[in-house]
C-alpha cells in the first residue's frame, strides 16, 4: 500500500488502512483522510470504547456492513492498540468498486 492509497489488493482480498475513532456518538464510515506525512486512510467512527478489543470488533462490523459482507470477511490484522490499523477484507474483485466508493472524497 503506497502512502497515496488507503487500500490495496492482496492475495485473496484487500488490505485497508483505517483510522479509528472509538467512543464516537455513532458508528459510521466517514470517508477518506490523510495525515501530515501524506499517508491516506479510511476514517471509521465506532461507539465502542478502545478496551479489550471492543473497538476493533466494532470496526470490523461497521466495515463489513458498509461493504455488504459477512463479519467473518473483515479482520483487523495490524495496529490492534493503535489509532491507525490495517484491516484485511476477504472477497472477490467486485469489492474493489465498493472500497473505491468508500474511499472517494465526499
Amino acid at each position: 500500500m503506497s502512502a497515496g492509497e488507503a487500500w490495496r489488493a492482496v492475495a485473496g482480498g484487500f488490505e485497508v488502512r483505517v483510522r479509528a475513532q472509538p467512543g464516537a456518538s455513532h458508528d459510521a464510515v466517514e470517508g477518506p483522510g490523510e495525515d501530515a506525512s501524506g499517508q491516506r486512510f479510511l476514517k471509521v467512527r465506532v461507539r465502542a470504547v478502545a478496551e479489550k478489543g471492543r473497538a476493533n470488533a466494532a470496526i470490523e462490523r461497521v466495515l463489513a456492513k458498509a461493504l455488504g459482507l459477512p463479519g467473518s470477511a473483515v479482520a483487523v490484522t495490524a495496529g490492534e492498540t493503535a489509532r491507525i490499523k490495517k484491516v484485511r477484507i476477504c472477497g472477490a474483485a467486485d469489492i474493489a468498486e465498493r472500497l473505491e466508493t468508500l474511499c472517494a472524497p465526499r
